[in-house]
This record gives C-alpha cells, sequence and structure tokens, in this order.
C-alpha cells in the first residue's frame, strides 16, 4: 500500500483549523494510504484513526495560543521519512520543518496543505505590539524558504496562491477549497430546544462565536459590540464556544449573559443554537468555523479577510463588516435582530453555500488526485 507521511505541528487534542482539517482527511484517505502522523504530544488523545499515530513531546514554553514546540527525535524522523512516498507536511513548526529537511534530504515528494500565511497569524498572537515587525520579517524569511523547498503548495483559494505568487514563494500551487460535513453540521430540528440542550433560555437570541480564544480572532471588537447591543435589547445572549488564552477568556467569564464554553470537541449543538455567528478576525485564510455555522442556516457576519471575501455574499449569504470596527458591527447585529425574516433567508442561502460547493468529499478528492499525480511512478 502507499505509504504517506503527514508531518504536522498541529494536532488534536488541541483543536484549531489545522487539527481539525486533519481530523476530516486522515480517515477519508486512510483506506487507500498507509498514513503515519508525526505530531506534538498535546494531551490525550480520544480520536481514534487507523493511522500510526507519533507524537513527541513537547517544551514547556508557550510561543502562542496554547502552541508549544515540540522536541524532535532526527532519527525517528528520518526513519518515518526513508519509509514514506510522500512527505506531507501541514504547518512549519519545528515538525513540519523537519519533515521537508528530511523530505529533501531522502529525495522524496514533500506536498504541504497550507492553511494560513504564518508570518501574518504568527505576529498577530503574540499580543507584543514591538515585538510584530521583527517576528514577522524573520518567519517571512523562513517560511518562504521552506515554502520553496515543497515540490506543491496546496492552497484553499486562488487568491491565496496568487498571494504566495506575488511573494515569490516559486513552489507549484493547486487549490484545493476547504470543506464542511453537511450531514455532521446541519440545522437545528428545533431551535429553543437546540438552545436548551446546551443550558441556554429558549427566549434568548443567541449571538455566538466558535473555536479558539486568540489574539487574531479580536474577540473584543465582539464583546464591544455586544455590549451595544445588550444596551438596546434585553432579550440577547453572547456564546463564545471555544476557548484558548487565559488572559482573553477573562474577558467573558462572570459577564452577565456571556458564556463561555471552553474547548469543545464539537462545536455543531453550539452553532445549531446560535441566531446569528460573527468571525471578527483580523488574519483568516478559509475559516472552518465560519463555514460550519453557515452549513448550520446561521445568519453570519464576517470580516473581509482571505477567502470569506470569496464564499460570503454580503447581504445573501451573510453580511461583511470591516476588521475592527464594533460600530459597524453592532449596527449590522441589530439589522439582524430586527429583521427575523431577512436572517432566516440569509441562514438558508448560507447553508446552499456550502452544501453545493465546500464538502469533505470535494476537498478529499482534490487530494487524492494531487497525492497520485506525485507517487513515485511504480506506486501509481
Amino acid at each position: 500500500m502507499k505509504k504517506i507521511l503527514i508531518a504536522t505541528d498541529g494536532f488534536l487534542p488541541r483543536w484549531d483549523g489545522i487539527s481539525s482539517f486533519l481530523n476530516e482527511l486522515i480517515p477519508r484517505l486512510d483506506h487507500d494510504y498507509k498514513i503515519t502522523v508525526i505530531a506534538p504530544n498535546m494531551g490525550e488523545l480520544v480520536s481514534k484513526y487507523k493511522a500510526n499515530i507519533i507524537r513527541f513531546n513537547t517544551l514547556k514554553i508557550r510561543l502562542a495560543d496554547n502552541y508549544y514546540l515540540a522536541i524532535l527525535n532526527p532519527k525517528i524522523i528520518s526513519e518515518e521519512v526513508k519509509k514514506a512516498d510522500i512527505v506531507w507536511v501541514q504547518c512549519l513548526g519545528t515538525i513540519g520543518m523537519a519533515g521537508i529537511l528530511a523530505a529533501k534530504r531522502y529525495n522524496k515528494p514533500v506536498i504541504m496543505y497550507n492553511h494560513m500565511i504564518e508570518w501574518e497569524v504568527f505576529p498577530n498572537s503574540q499580543g507584543i505590539d514591538l515585538f510584530k515587525i521583527p517576528i514577522n520579517m524573520i518567519v517571512k524569511f523562513f517560511g518562504k524558504l521552506f515554502y520553496n523547498m515543497c515540490n506543491l503548495l496546496i492552497v484553499p483559494s486562488s487568491e491565496h496562491a496568487e498571494l504566495l505568487s506575488h511573494l515569490r514563494v516559486k513552489a507549484e500551487k493547486r487549490v484545493v477549497h476547504l470543506g464542511v460535513d453537511v450531514n455532521l453540521y446541519k440545522p437545528a430540528k428545533d431551535k429553543e430546544k437546540a438552545k436548551t440542550d446546551i443550558g441556554i433560555d429558549p427566549r434568548k437570541l443567541v449571538i455566538g462565536y466558535g473555536g479558539r480564544v486568540s489574539l487574531e480572532k479580536d474577540l473584543k471588537t465582539l464583546y464591544r459590540a455586544f455590549i451595544r447591543i445588550s444596551k438596546t435589547y434585553d432579550n440577547c445572549v453572547l456564546l463564545i464556544a471555544g476557548g484558548g488564552r487565559p488572559e482573553l477568556e477573562k474577558m467573558f467569564r462572570g459577564k452577565e449573559n456571556v458564556i463561555l464554553t471552553g474547548v469543545k470537541d464539537n462545536l455543531a449543538p453550539y452553532y445549531q443554537a446560535m441566531d446569528i455567528y460573527v468571525l471578527p478576525s483580523i488574519v483568516e485564510t478559509t475559516s472552518l468555523t465560519t463555514m460550519e455555522a453557515m452549513s448550520c442556516s446561521v445568519a453570519v457576519i464576517a470580516t473581509p479577510v482571505g477567502f470569506i471575501r470569496e464564499y460570503i455574499e454580503d447581504g445573501i449569504n451573510g453580511l461583511i463588516f470591516p476588521k475592527k470596527n464594533s460600530y459597524t458591527l453592532y449596527t449590522k447585529i441589530k439589522y439582524l435582530i430586527d429583521n427575523p425574516k431577512d436572517r432566516e433567508n440569509m441562514g438558508k442561502k448560507a447553508r446552499e453555500t456550502i452544501v453545493e460547493n465546500y464538502t469533505w468529499d470535494k476537498t478529499s478528492a482534490g487530494i487524492k488526485q494531487i497525492l497520485e499525480s506525485l507517487m513515485p511512478i511504480n506506486n501509481r
């Protein structure tokens, strides 16, 4: 059987876009390939895979939101790379970079799914403005260096590919959009029951966010908009379905009409309880959480970052607002509260957009096609 080595610095039980991606893709690929995953040990691994999982312990020094450097074992990495037909890198941490270097050493084809522009995300996750420029420069230098070592970069959108080309990343690029499990992320049969099931008064209107509580998500802007909403309406709840940086979680803990759930493995019940979903991010590539909320027929309001500009048509299947503009966000939320029919129609259109264009079946088919094209001839 064809062998794939996945080298990733993001993996369960740390939930983010990268680990969610792998959690969906690995079961869809492990019938056709023998998969080994090298990943950091972030705690108890609940999800079960046919794939062989090798985990490295981490240093107890946090570099970003729940991201810790893995303590590498070069011998294990070399042995696993030599066994593989293709090395697949998920992000540029210590494991990803070591995987690329070993792949080049042993002349193995290496691909990378480029979820994010590292030098945009990493500096914004540090929280220290003074260091943003030097961190950006350092990460950009090494990012471009390692991107160009790859045989192929898989990117989530044409815009992403064009941006990398503009930045003189010369590696070949192919677009494969991210997808959603539309059978899991589906509309609530009974919205009031969905709210009751997670402990929210069914009479309340729920404004929500799902995913990591991190600096680049700019949840302060959402909270400021919600404070304005609370002064206008007395029946609204802010639901933050996720967790992350402790200093940001403090912003929501103990606040009236604000619910912070902590990290959750399955966000579907929380999306289904929401009436409005908000993504206030400064930086994104695709935003799986926004697509998941849309798949649940929730009206979404998001910043026009990354691929979001392409799959959200403002006023049709969602609303767009400028980054860091809490007042405009307040007016958008207020519009959806005051116009429930428009809110319902946007939610239906949002679901149609995802079902028609962005499913995991389509994503996995695109990935398989690329894997087969790069397989050594004797293994095709």
